[in-house]
C-alpha cells in the first residue's frame, strides 16, 4: 500500500493568514523530500488561492478558509475551501488577467500561477455557495533520493 498522509486546517480569511498557510503546507510536504523549488511552487500555489478567497470570495469580510492536503505517494494533493460568495463563470475566471476587482490594482493572474505552478488545478464552484479549488503537484521524486 502507497504512503498516504492527510491533514486539514481551517482559519480566518485575514490576509495576515496567509503566510501561516503557506508555511504549514510547505511544512507538511516536507514529508515528500522536495526540491526548494518544488516548495516555493506550492507557496505561491497555495498564496494565490488563499489570497482569492480573502478578497474574490469573502470580499474581505472575515469568514473561515479550509485547507486539506493529503499526500499519496510523490503527490501532494491540496483544496482550498471557501465559503463564499462563489464564482459565475468559472472558465472566465481562470483566463490570464480576468478579474473582479481592477479598483483594486489585481492583475487577474491567480488561477494562472496556480496552474503554472502545479501539475492540476481544478476549480469547483456555485454562486452563493463557495469554491473550492483543488491542486495536485508530483513532489520529491527524484530517482535515488526517495526510500522505497
Amino acid at each position: 500500500m502507497e504512503n498516504t498522509n492527510e491533514m486539514s486546517i481551517e482559519f480566518d480569511s485575514r490576509s495576515c493568514n496567509e503566510g501561516f498557510a503557506r508555511v504549514a503546507v510547505a511544512a507538511f510536504c516536507t514529508q515528500l523530500n522536495p526540491t526548494l523549488e518544488e516548495v516555493a511552487d506550492v507557496k505561491t500555489a497555495v498564496s494565490e488561492a488563499i489570497t482569492n478567497s480573502i478578497i474574490h470570495g469573502y470580499e474581505g469580510e472575515v469568514h473561515k478558509i479550509r485547507i486539506e492536503c493529503k499526500t499519496v505517494g510523490h503527490e501532494l494533493y491540496l483544496t482550498v475551501i471557501d465559503h463564499g460568495k462563489g464564482i459565475e463563470d468559472v472558465k472566465k475566471a481562470m483566463e490570464p488577467l480576468f478579474t473582479t476587482k481592477p479598483e483594486w490594482n489585481r492583475s487577474g493572474m491567480g488561477f494562472a500561477f496556480m496552474e503554472a505552478f502545479m501539475d492540476e488545478v481544478v476549480v469547483v464552484s456555485e454562486p452563493g455557495k463557495g469554491t473550492e479549488v483543488h491542486m495536485k503537484k508530483t513532489v520529491g521524486s527524484r530517482i535515488g533520493e526517495f526510500p522505497e
